[in-house]
Formats: C-alpha cells, sequence, structure tokens
C-alpha cells in the first residue's frame, strides 16, 4: 500500500483550533508573489484535518501549476451583490431576494468580512429580526418566522455559491439556526364554500364590476392571479371549453426604479391546458363582444383578455386591490350573504378545496392548479384530505360488506 506523500518544507501546515461548536482546523500556506516575497495566507474553518489536508493538497498543486488564485477579501454585502447579479430567475423572485437581501440581511452582516461569517453572527441576526426586523410601513414591529426562514433560505445558497467558488471553507449558514419549519408554516387557508361563491358572483354580476368574468374564471380554473393577467385570447378555445396557460406576470419592485409589469413563465416552468365549464365559456364569448364593442383591437387574437383600455397588463396588486374593494361593498349590503373576507388568491383555494371535498382525484386537481408534483398539493390541502380519508374508509367497508 502506497503511503500517502509527506508535505515538504514550504508547503504549508494544518493546525487544530477551538470553537464554541467544537474543533477546527486551519490551512497555513505560502503563496508566492512575483517581484514581492511569498504572502503567507490562512484558511480557517474546516471541520476535519483530512478535509484541511486535501484542500492544502489541491492549493499546493495549483501553486505549483501557477493556477492558484487568493481568494479576495470581500464583505458580505460585496459578494451578496454579485451573487444576486449572477443569479437566473423570474424576474419577481429575483426582485423578492434583492429586497430581502437589502431590507433585512446587508444591514447586520453587509459589512462583515466573508470569511469571518459564522453561524452565531447569522443566528444573531435571525433573533434580531424575529424581535423588530420590519423594514417596511410597520418598521420596527417582529418580522413572521416564515420571512425570516425564507432569509435564511436566500442567504445559505449564496453562501453555498460562495463555497463553490473557493471564497469559504465551509458554509455557516449551516450551523444557523432559523425558526423551525413548523414555526414558518404557511397562513391556515380560509377559503369560500360553494355557496357563498356563487351569492358573490352573482352580486358582482348584478352589479356589472367590471372584473366580475375575471374572478370567475380564477375561481372555476384554479389559475394564479398572474396566469390570469397574462392570458390572450389566442390562449383561449371556446370551442373546445379549453384555456392553455403559458405565462405570468409580476410585479417588480427595484429600489430607485419604480415598479414593472414584467411576464414570464407560470410558477413550475411548465405550460398546461385547463378545461371550461359551459356557463364559463358563455360568460367569456360575451365578454369578448364586450371588448370588441370598446376598441375591435382588445379582442384580436394577441390582445390581453383581461388588459386595460390601451391593450396593456392590469397592474397585479390594483387587480387584488379591487376584489377586495368590491368583497368589502358586497358584505356591506343590507341582505349580503355572510361573506367571510378573503384575498383574490383564495380564489385558487376555493376551486382546489371544492373539487377535493367533492372527492375528484388529487391528481386531477394538482393538474389544474398547476403543480409540479402532487405532493405540493396534498400538502398544501392536507386539511380536506381527513373527509376523503374517512369516506374512503366507508366506502370500502360498503364494497366488501359484512364484518370479518
Amino acid at each position: 500500500m502506497t503511503k500517502p506523500r509527506r508535505r515538504q518544507a514550504g508547503e504549508g501546515t494544518i493546525s487544530e483550533y477551538q470553537t464554541k461548536a467544537g474543533p477546527r482546523y486551519l490551512i497555513k500556506y505560502k503563496n508566492p508573489r512575483e517581484g514581492e516575497g511569498p504572502e503567507w495566507i490562512v484558511r480557517r474553518g474546516f471541520l476535519t484535518r483530512k478535509a484541511a489536508a486535501e484542500a492544502l493538497g489541491d492549493i499546493n498543486a495549483e501553486v505549483r501549476r501557477g493556477a492558484h488564485v487568493v481568494p479576495p477579501k470581500i464583505t458580505t454585502g460585496q459578494w451578496l451583490d454579485q451573487w444576486l447579479a449572477s443569479l437566473r430567475l423570474a424576474p419577481s423572485t429575483k426582485s423578492s431576494y434583492a429586497k430581502n437581501v437589502r431590507l433585512h440581511i446587508k444591514p447586520q452582516l453587509g459589512q462583515i468580512q466573508l470569511a469571518r461569517l459564522t453561524g452565531t453572527k447569522i443566528s444573531a441576526l435571525y433573533r434580531d429580526l424575529e424581535r423588530d426586523g420590519r423594514q417596511d410601513h410597520k418598521e420596527g414591529s417582529p418580522l413572521s418566522a416564515r420571512t425570516v426562514r425564507y432569509c435564511h433560505t436566500i442567504l445559505k445558497a449564496a453562501l453555498r455559491e460562495a463555497v463553490s467558488q473557493g471564497l469559504m471553507a465551509t458554509n455557516p449558514a449551516d450551523r444557523a439556526n432559523p425558526p423551525a419549519a413548523r414555526e414558518a408554516k404557511a397562513p391556515e387557508i380560509h377559503p369560500w364554500i360553494a355557496v357563498q361563491l356563487s351569492s358573490f358572483l352573482e352580486w358582482a354580476t348584478e352589479q356589472e364590476c367590471p372584473d366580475v368574468v375575471a374572478w370567475r374564471v380564477l375561481a372555476y380554473t384554479g389559475m394564479r392571479r398572474g396566469e390570469l393577467l397574462a392570458l390572450r385570447w389566442r390562449d383561449l378555445n371556446l370551442d373546445a371549453g379549453r384555456v392553455s396557460v403559458r405565462r405570468s406576470v409580476g410585479v417588480v419592485k427595484t429600489k430607485g426604479q419604480g415598479e414593472r409589469i414584467i411576464e414570464g413563465a407560470t410558477k413550475s416552468g411548465r405550460e398546461r391546458s385547463v378545461d371550461l365549464d359551459v356557463r364559463t365559456v358563455e360568460a367569456l364569448r360575451r365578454y369578448r363582444m364586450a371588448r370588441a364593442g370598446l376598441l375591435l383591437q382588445l379582442a384580436r387574437d394577441d390582445a390581453l383578455i383581461f388588459g386595460d383600455i390601451e391593450g396593456g397588463y392590469l397592474n397585479p396588486d390594483r387587480f387584488s386591490r379591487r376584489f377586495t374593494r368590491a368583497l368589502a361593498t358586497c358584505a356591506s349590503q343590507p341582505d349580503a350573504p355572510a361573506l367571510p373576507t378573503i384575498r383574490v388568491h383564495d380564489l385558487r383555494h376555493t376551486h382546489a378545496t371544492l373539487l377535493l371535498a367533492a372527492g375528484v382525484p388529487v391528481k386531477v386537481v394538482s393538474e389544474r392548479l398547476g403543480h409540479s408534483t402532487v405532493t405540493i398539493t396534498m400538502e398544501i390541502y392536507q386539511h380536506v384530505l381527513p373527509g376523503m380519508q374517512a369516506e374512503a374508509a366507508r366506502r370500502f367497508a360498503e364494497i366488501v360488506g359484512g364484518d370479518a
């Protein structure tokens, strides 16, 4: 068996040091500089002596080839900016990352040298954010556990890339303590029951609300808001009663540049077809005729179905606010039905919940919603599944009959 080659003089050293998390190892090596004396470089944070030895061996091989580059002394904030600029994500997602980095991560960690960032410092950031970390109109109030965990996801990904690029030996976010997943679970869903949805749409139709057809399509297909507002007439086959969901729009807010409406792929990145019921098809036929009555170009195949009067995108946030105002107006009527306050996104949840409660297979519901896996559908709508399980048990007993 061949023994490992011993390091020669000048090839560096490995030393152990103690941290609160236990022993760690550092390497120290000479980096030759043309026209100057050698520079001693220290890299810390290796979990085992073996990992330190492997890193030192790789570095010495690079030095011998003249290919070694000393990691720059970069701050965490500088690295986050570089990392964000390199991302290839949907514009709305990238904007969300940038906002959370700017408001919640960089103020406390931005000036720390990237190589000196520790899990303890990151954990301290999370606790501060949970205590008084909001930076919007409610500045100084606690940031939700869900948002803090989202910040952790962003930071962990950025530091993982820093390790990959050789700027850090290990990822300190792996040793941080973000809020637990159970603390950061999504808010409870409050969908409408069938009679509530029917009552609201009937009232909105009687009031001739401009968005009533859009609300109906959301509720009867389970589409996302951005997918609905990106639909064009060419995506709709009224004869076949089918709509193709191919793209989505979102609001991208950039500091100093205001907000823009950007079109991109759907959330799953895939197209899907959703079948329509007869009454929704009829409502869309009437709506197209009404749009043509305003301006012929608003009914052309390449026109947005739910665009503004000039043919441009509706602002998604304003679209949501109009729904909220209409719901408040409806609920304030003397003879109004009892309508719990919901968001426009909850029309999607209403669609899914009513179908699942009626026994429609989860896979079919998942396909209509555009989830990438059935598991996502089951996790989001698990509150409906216990009743389905009970029904399955009852049906099985009826099929078999009698007692065992």
